[in-house]
């Protein structure tokens, strides 16, 4: 059948083309922005691909329209869907009807980690032999795509907990049935459709509710917000992770990068593996677990681990420039920014680092999360922050307590006069953005060889 997808250069659509031409179908899409690395990546498959939402797009008429959560009401393509009748649906709902059915799905959900986390599940999966299908919102190095098939029941998914569509509401997640379940973490997010906190708890309570008493729950003992959901009712066996839980690490090395890893408190392996950072043996102990619960063994998980390549855009080194280091991160919320700073420092000791950061996502514009700015950058020595004209809130005047070194720049020449002017042989330069952040890191790359 022909397929044509609204919102297709989106990560989770994108994906989700990738798997309806795997099906055999004819998948033609749609997008306000048709740009790399996504459009490339849908071309190379035979994916045809159409700038903007001109209705015309739309004939003649498809056999079913897939809608991305990013269209609303008003969208000329999405009004002549709904004027014309044709059958649509959603992302979610299309991947759970065609994809999901009676396969064995495990999801990585959480406020931080999910893409990392379903992407070393899908490597431990295939380095086991096991020929996982995945859909990732991103490019797992290992793979080198963000998702197919597979070859066997075992499906890997990033369980997002934005929501479905235009008209359902309902977190993306809720759709999946997962049978292994990690819940990685929960903080306020997405302050443009959740009010707080416990409207996003409710919605974990919901994924928590279609999970099979057969099934299997992971989560870390410190997540005060996910104990709570737990405690809204669960009906399916619990097996946690960290301090005081069942599923624990014990650092060889303080950045992380070397472990063992413990359950119930006995030695199962060692990973040595090039990622860095307490979130990202967080991460790793929930993966082991949830590859346990399908039969591999922890200790053949270990060795998985110890070959993971990590995802593109996260703490992604780009370039090497004079003895100048530029990463990619995709760190977009205090928490995630504090973590992979440490994990560098941790990892660099007393090499300058600088941090360069763009407050883009939704919940950064609405300025949900600009209390914790100031202490997430602690571990920087200096810090670029990047203030956009449709910022909305003074970003200066919120990080002007920060005890570090900061200049606010409101272009990115700014930035990248302000980078090499005190960039020397060492410096550890990491550059965070959930966008495309206008090319910084080439254009860094190539003032620095300047």
């Amino acid at each position: 059948m022909h397929i044509h997808i609204l919102g297709i250069c989106g990560t989770f659509m994108g994906s989700l083309a990738v798997l309806a031409k795997e099906l055999g179908h004819r998948v033609t899409g749609s997008d306000a922005n048709v740009y790399p690395p996504m459009s490339t990546q849908l071309q190379a498959q035979g994916i045809e691909l159409m700038q903007g939402y001109d209705p015309a797009h739309l004939e003649p008429a498809p056999d079913l329209v897939v809608v991305g959560n990013a269209l609303s009401r008003g969208n000329p393509a999405v009004e002549y869907v709904l004027n014309k009748g044709l059958p649509y649906v959603s992302g979610p709902q299309w991947l759970a009807d065609h994809v999901l059915q009676g396969r064995w799905v495990l999801a990585a959900a959480g406020t931080h980690g999910k893409t990392t986390t379903s992407s070393m599940l899908a490597w431990v999966l295939e380095h086991a032999g096991m020929s996982p299908g995945f859909l990732i919102g991103g490019v797992p190095q290992n793979f080198g795509v963000s998702a197919r098939l597979g070859g066997t029941p075992f499906f890997v998914v990033e369980a997002d907990e934005y929501d479905s569509a235009f008209f359902d509401k309902r977190s993306k997640f809720v759709h999946y049935h997962p049978r292994t379940a990690i819940l990685n973490n929960l903080e306020f997010d997405h302050a443009d459709i959740f009010p707080d906190l416990a409207a996003i708890e409710r919605q974990f309570h919901h994924l928590v509710r279609t999970i099979p008493g057969e099934g299997l729950v992971i989560h870390p003992t410190s997540e005060t917000a996910l104990k709570r959901v737990i405690d809204m009712g669960c009906w399916t066996p619990v097996q946690t992770t960290g301090e005081g839980g069942q599923w624990q690490a014990r650092l060889l090395s303080e950045d992380g990068s070397h472990f063992e890893v413990l359950f119930d408190g006995k030695a199962q392996g060692t990973v040595d593996w090039e990622l860095t950072g307490q979130h990202n043996v967080a991460n790793a102990l929930a993966c082991l677990a949830a590859a346990r619960h399908v039969g591999v063994v922890p200790e053949l998980g270990c060795a998985a681990l110890s070959a993971f390549k990590s995802v593109k855009r996260r703490m992604e080194k780009v370039a090497e420039v004079n003895g100048v280091t530029i990463y990619d991160d995709f760190a977009h919320h205090p928490t995630a920014i504090a973590t992979t700073l440490d994990g560098l420092r941790k990892s660099v000791g007393d090499a300058k680092v600088i941090a360069v950061v763009e407050p883009r996502s939704n919940s950064m514009k609405l300025g949900a999360h600009r209390d914790g700015l100031p202490e997430s950058v602690v571990q920087a020595d200096t810090v670029f922050w990047y203030a956009p004209p449709n910022l909305g809130w003074d970003l200066a005047a919120t990080v002007a307590s920060s005890t570090v070194p900061t200049q606010v720049c409101d272009s990115l020449d700014a930035i990248i006069a302000g980078v090499k002017a005190i960039a020397t042989p060492g410096t550890q330069v990491v550059v965070m953005s959930n966008g495309g952040f206008g090319g910084l890191h080439g254009k860094l790359a190539q003032a620095l060889e300047g």
